[in-house]
């Protein structure tokens, strides 16, 4: 199977090179990353179409990965539930290792090809949930035999990768296939590679977000109020869409808990 994400990278003698000349190749390597991308829409289109009519019906959205495949999609989750207002438990990002795996790798955790789905069964999986694998190399057995196995249950597969044919590819219903060739550093696929699989995370949980009517014309009116910088943002959200002062729209964003319940106490 041809891996770009494994190929020699297109420099040589990186060390030989001034720091001024490995941020201007990073760069324009990185600068590849959202054609790479754009070339892909049409099938996170699809995954997304499909995401949104499942989650309309109380179907979740599970992210598996490993590394940095796996962190990604535990941020991207993590990240729903403060910009969107939705429940902890809508979006919900896996890795293989556990929790402990986010920050300190732990040997061998993606080579096991039995605990992903095990992870799955801690939630209850069905067939209204979709589960979405994210692999740069597309062979990650945790990842891969997770997406095996909800397949043959019909739940609903997709996957995120970055080599063309990949197993993980047989088993996803929505191969979402980025091709972002050769890293800057030779297999280091926490950089073109990562950063393609987060431009499509990005993508898909923000437009399907949005479908779902969590964003009111380009605002994020359903966040939640965790810091002063966000409940200043809503006050001005408020204060955007009526008459009201400073001081009386953060009395009435604080009285309701949101900029949306605000809004409509207006009406």
């Amino acid at each position: 199977m041809n891996k770009p994400t494994e190929s020699d990278s297109n420099y040589r003698n990186l060390e030989l090179m001034s720091t001024e000349e490995l941020l201007q190749n990073i760069n324009k390597e990185d600068q590849t990353v959202a054609y790479a991308v754009g070339k892909v829409i049409p099938e996170i289109k699809s995954l997304i179409d499909i995401l949104f009519l499942k989650m309309s019906k109380g179907g979740r959205l599970f992210y598996m990965g490993a590394g940095t495949s796996g962190r990604l999609g535990i941020l991207d989750a993590s990240e729903c539930p403060p910009t969107f207002g939705v429940p902890h438990d809508l979006v919900i990002g896996l890795m293989a290792g556990g929790d402990q795996a986010i920050r300190t790798a732990v040997e061998f955790a993606e080579d096991d090809k039995e605990q992903g789905y095990k992870d799955l069964l801690k939630y209850r999986i069905n067939k209204t949930d979709v589960v979405i694998g994210i692999a740069a190399s597309g062979t990650t057995p945790y990842v891969v035999s997770t997406l095996k196995v909800c397949q043959l249950k019909g739940i609903t597969t997709a996957c995120i990768c970055c080599n063309p044919d990949s197993p993980i590819t047989h088993y996803s219903d929505f191969p979402l296939v980025c091709v972002v060739g050769p890293e800057f550093v030779t297999g280091s696929t926490r950089m073109k590679a990562g950063t393609a699989q987060k431009l499509i995370l990005n993508m898909i949980s923000t437009a399907v977000m949005i479908k779902l009517g969590r964003v009111k014309d380009n605002k994020m009116v359903d966040m939640q109020l965790s810091n002063d910088k966000l409940v200043d943002r809503g006050v001005r959200m408020i204060m955007e869409r009526s008459s009201l002062s400073y001081d009386k729209a953060k009395s009435l964003l604080l009285k309701f808990g949101s900029v949306r319940a605000a809004l409509n106490s207006l009406k």
